[in-house]
């Protein structure tokens, strides 16, 4: 009973704030992730709030506060496929390795290159890091060379590639994030990468 009153004067608020156009306006439905992790977000009111904590939950503005109901997949595609649509793919990480103390890439990464291009070119506006890394062999200041070396190196094949020069960028890391943690002069083919982040 009591439920229904709420739900009743929930209603009638949404009835009033569309007459009057008294309310905020708006419906915030929260998306299933992309990566299947839980997420939630919390619509607030004036002093009324609601979580919305599992996929296609929803809120919609009333006088009496946010108003929580569970919307459909063709309800979001109806009202929103626009806006979902238009959102940028989310980012993409790639993993080259290189042969020791060099900037040639293992036969490996060769082959993912063709990976890179093709997500680079499924967006219409690209923003590509090439972060160059190496292992623990040689001094900080060598290390920082060789990792820049061949950020350069794949930027460079990037743009033989096709990609426009001003969607890249080319930077190093030298031996300061490695992707498997040594000691020092460690030679570990698995720290001798770039990494290329397509955005």
């Amino acid at each position: 009973m009591i439920a229904s009153a709420r739900r009743a004067a929930r209603l009638l608020g949404a009835a009033a704030c569309a007459m009057l156009g008294a309310c905020a306006t708006g419906t915030v439905v929260l998306l299933p992730s992309s990566d299947g992790h839980k997420t939630a977000v919390t619509v607030r009111q004036g002093d009324q709030e609601v979580v919305l904590a599992e996929p296609y939950a929803a809120a919609t503005p009333s006088l009496a506060g946010p108003f929580a109901y569970k919307a459909s997949p063709r309800e979001v595609e109806a009202r929103f496929g626009a806006a979902v649509a238009a959102q940028p793919r989310p980012p993409v990480s790639f993993t080259l390795n290189f042969e020791l103390g060099t900037d040639t890439l293992s036969d490996a990464a060769k082959r993912v290159l063709d990976e890179v291009f093709a997500e680079i070119a499924k967006r219409p506006v690209p923003d590509v890091l090439v972060i160059g890394h190496t292992d623990t062999t040689g001094n900080d200041a060598l290390n920082d060379a060789l990792g820049q070396q061949r950020a350069d190196a794949v930027r460079d094949i990037l743009v033989r590639l096709g990609v426009k020069p001003a969607d890249i960028r080319a930077v190093s890391r030298g031996r300061r994030e490695l992707a498997v943690p040594t000691g020092d002069n460690v030679d570990e083919p698995r720290n001798r990468r770039v990494v290329i982040e397509v955005r």
